[in-house]
């Protein structure tokens, strides 16, 4: 998990698009606020696979997400209670779970359907909330960071020098 999360930082510093950044943390967040196993999460993954976007970003957001789920597990049973519940979607959830593929999904659990609505609607303002931070965090954080004495002293060592060298020997890299 460190290692996800220094890669993270070093992603956060990096050249990397911060739409890529962004997607693939709204993307950990569709499935971390859902059940694992359920058949729109293999499309998320499919997605992630697909789609040029972070992995460190998202094993480290679904990490996140996860563990956030469960402490926002009352709000989603109330939205998928009222979702379930409301008279006028009570012919679609009836025709839906007549149907296998949508029965598989469990869609009738009040906690996938509130959590699946919630990821759903938070996913465009999450996507552009976090684009703006990384682009603000790079402007100025990073920035300032770069200006600092101590960068200064670092990167005119002989040990960062040979860093920059020896970084791009990895796999992956």
């Amino acid at each position: 998990m460190l290692k996800a999360l220094a890669n993270l930082l070093k992603v956060l510093n990096s050249e990397t698009h911060p739409g890529q950044i962004s997607l693939a943390c709204c993307l950990a967040m569709v499935a971390g606020f859902t059940p694992f196993w359920s058949l729109h999460n293999l499309l998320v993954l499919l997605v992630v696979l697909l789609v040029r976007v972070n992995l460190s970003a998202f094993l480290v957001g679904l990490t996140f997400f996860s563990g956030l789920a469960y402490l926002l597990d009352p709000l989603f049973h109330r939205i998928g209670l009222a979702a379930l519940t409301a008279g006028s979607l009570e012919g679609l959830w009836t025709s839906l779970y007549n149907s296998t593929l949508w029965r598989i999904e469990r869609f009738n659990n009040s906690i996938v359907m509130g959590s699946l609505l919630f990821s759903l609607l938070t996913f465009l303002p999450l996507y552009l909330a976090l684009n703006l931070g990384i682009r603000r965090y790079r402007a100025h954080v990073l920035a300032w960071v770069e200006k600092t004495r101590l960068m200064q002293v670092l990167k005119a060592s002989r040990f960062y020098s040979l860093y920059q060298s020896v970084s791009g020997w990895g796999i992956g890299a």
